[in-house]
């Protein structure tokens, strides 16, 4: 890797991470002294989230777009998204926020107009979630810019991993950072596997760490001891204001504690598995797929106007976006359908 504020720290100790996500609640003053709660509490980072609920789907009432299996069962994609979303004309004071400070500020963004509306903070690094690992395209963008890409791997196959690897090589970035993650909101430890830290490091010769959510403090202690030298946690101000993430995130004492503890870890033992459990492959459900956004006609020209790649999962790979782009539909198709092989001429 080479020389930036993120892998400076890496090169001198695990960078740790506060993740904001959906913890302002809907309030700008709450985001804003989140931030400076993470810093009391001892991070090095805080990590925002940069989307709408129209780059990450569509306002589809169709069954796939609705959640099933996890903590926000019986919500709507678009409706989750749309009260999680920060909103994107905070970016600039939460950014100057982080400057104050003396956190470094990133985020993950969710489709190119993210990535270059972030690149005008001159963002240190970018973070690709784990629902986004089979967005190849978007990892080819996000990786075009030379910044390290660090990247969850919650719902990943090794097919998954190498082909994000190989998005990001194909760029010239070989500043990459992969992370181990269960994507259960909470995870169970049980389904931690954290072992996976160490071999990532070595199976595929990329800096290693953890993104968790997991509650406690024993998944990160044990991650470092498995050689971890990221670990991300979702922070919230006070469990008390609610939220999406609420039930897996911590609060300043708690996350005070994980950072004292991960200083002083010492050495733990896992397992290493690569195959999916069933929950994790029911929640590729929900990452990205190419889909049907404007309505087609038989015959008519496949587009980037009338396909896209979004969540849910149940279309074809986006690694197939670019071979379908110009071919002809083989029926008719509506918005919110997902695009199949049999769909084109």
């Amino acid at each position: 890797m080479g020389s930036n504020p993120v892998l400076e720290i890496i090169k001198d100790r695990i960078l740790i991470i506060a993740e904001l996500s959906a913890n302002h609640n809907g309030s700008l003053e709450t985001a804003i002294e989140t931030i400076r709660a993470a810093k009391r509490a001892g991070a090095d980072c805080i990590k925002l989230q940069t989307y709408t609920a129209d780059t990450m789907t569509i306002d589809s009432r169709k069954p796939g777009f609705r959640i099933e299996g996890t903590i926000w069962d019986g919500k709507n994609l678009y409706e989750l998204y749309k009260e999680a979303y920060t909103p994107w004309e905070w970016h600039e004071v939460l950014f100057k926020t982080a400057e104050e400070e003396g956190l470094i500020c990133f985020s993950s963004p969710f489709d190119k107009s993210a990535v270059d509306f972030l690149e005008s903070f001159d963002v240190p690094a970018y973070k690709i979630a784990s629902f986004e690992i089979t967005d190849v395209p978007l990892i080819e963008y996000v990786a075009s810019k030379g910044k390290p890409v660090i990247i969850s791997t919650g719902i990943a196959s090794t097919e998954d991993i190498e082909l994000a690897l190989e998005a990001c090589k194909r760029m010239g970035n070989e500043d990459i950072a992969v992370l181990k993650c269960t994507s259960s909101y909470p995870a169970p430890l049980e389904e931690a596997n954290l072992i996976m830290v160490k071999d990532l490091a070595e199976k595929y010769n990329v800096t290693s760490g953890l993104s968790d959510h997991t509650i406690g403090n024993t998944a990160p202690v044990v991650a470092t001891c498995f050689g971890a030298r990221i670990i991300e946690k979702h922070f919230i101000l006070n469990h008390d204001i609610g939220g999406p993430d609420a039930a897996f995130s911590m609060d300043e004492a708690e996350f005070k504690n994980m950072v004292e503890a991960v200083r002083e870890a010492e050495k733990s033992i896992g397992q290493v598995d690569y195959s999916l459990t069933d929950k994790q492959k029911s929640g590729r459900d929900y990452c990205r797929s190419l889909y049907v956004v404007e309505s087609i006609k038989k015959g008519e020209l496949i587009s980037e106007y009338n396909i896209k790649s979004i969540r849910p999962g149940f279309g074809m790979h986006p690694k197939s976006y670019n071979a379908v782009l110009g071919k002809k539909a083989a029926k008719d198709m509506e918005k919110g359908d997902p695009l199949f092989s049999s769909c084109i001429e």
